[in-house]
């Protein structure tokens, strides 16, 4: 079982990754221990399943993993990216050349299992704000670096959304900006001008002497960072429509109810990529 609005990301995309991440593990010499103890022609049957409570992702990873390794490793999904699971339950079997599959097994389990991790951790968040408020869990920048595609697809598997994928793709001015730059109009002014007509601009703001400026000039989006309920509540009011509201700072289960009640459009947290604990997911002979 999986989410069928979930689209897998490019093959293309997800095996470079893989691929580095078994050549580090393989080292000069490949898999000395395996190669030592287990006959050429042994065979295994195993099934990957959680130990934990949790929401999966990182099923393409582990399974491009065994395949690079050989491509005789027969996998079956159970459950796939989005699939939410308990002690016990299967994610996926395995059959195949045991050198493989062993040999792959701990590249497979670390991406599966981190992935996993930041699947949990944006459902958590999306879980306690769904009641409060329309407001859209999002992801930031604070990614592991090298694994930056899959964090944000783990970020959906969880039920989240994505914010821009790089500085290439959307202009965010962020406070050190506004400095260089001599203020909050001049800074949207130059990005207005450089960007190219369908690039959204957003600007960070603290206060709402700040956003008050942004809106002046038009920004498309404002993030309202670390501000209170209350301050965001008024902002919100500030804003009236005219331009995405998305909070931003000390964002965890506990305080996003109150931040979603206030009618913010976005709540983006980069504790979900940069923190969010692994899901104990492991590989057991049958």
């Amino acid at each position: 079982m999986s989410d069928a609005r979930l689209v897998p990301l490019p093959r293309l995309l997800v095996e470079p990754i893989v691929r580095a991440a078994l050549l580090e593990d393989l080292g000069r010499a490949g898999d000395i221990t395996t190669d030592a103890i287990v006959p050429a022609d042994a065979r295994l049957s195993g099934v990957i399943a959680a130990r934990q409570d949790g929401v999966i992702s990182g099923v393409d990873a582990a399974i491009i993993a065994f395949a690079l390794i050989d491509p005789a490793v027969s996998v079956v999904v159970e459950r796939g990216d989005g699939a939410r699971v308990s002690p016990g339950d299967v994610v996926i079997r395995l059959d195949g050349p045991a050198r493989a599959i062993l040999t792959a097994e701990r590249v497979a389990l670390n991406l599966l299992c981190r992935m996993s991790g930041v699947a949990t951790a944006t459902a958590g968040l999306v879980e306690a704000a769904r009641p409060h408020g329309k407001a859209r869990i999002v992801c930031t920048r604070k990614t592991t670096p090298g694994l930056r595609s899959l964090e944000k697809h783990a970020v959906r598997a969880g039920g989240g959304s994505n914010h821009r994928y790089g500085l290439d793709d959307a202009v965010l001015i962020k406070d050190n900006h506004v400095a260089v730059a001599g203020g909050i109009v001049p800074a949207i002014e130059r990005a207005r001008a450089y960007s190219g007509h369908l690039v959204k601009i957003e600007i960070e703001v603290d206060t709402l002497d700040q956003l008050a400026e942004a809106l002046s000039v038009r920004a498309d989006a404002v993030l309202l960072d670390n501000m209170s309920p209350d301050q965001l509540r008024e902002a919100v009011r500030m804003i009236d429509g005219r331009a995405i509201a998305e909070a931003s700072g000390r964002i965890n289960r506990e305080t996003v109810g109150a931040i979603a009640a206030s009618g913010v459009d976005l709540i983006s947290s980069g504790w979900i990529t940069h923190s969010a604990p692994i899901i104990d997911l492991g590989l057991d002979a049958v």
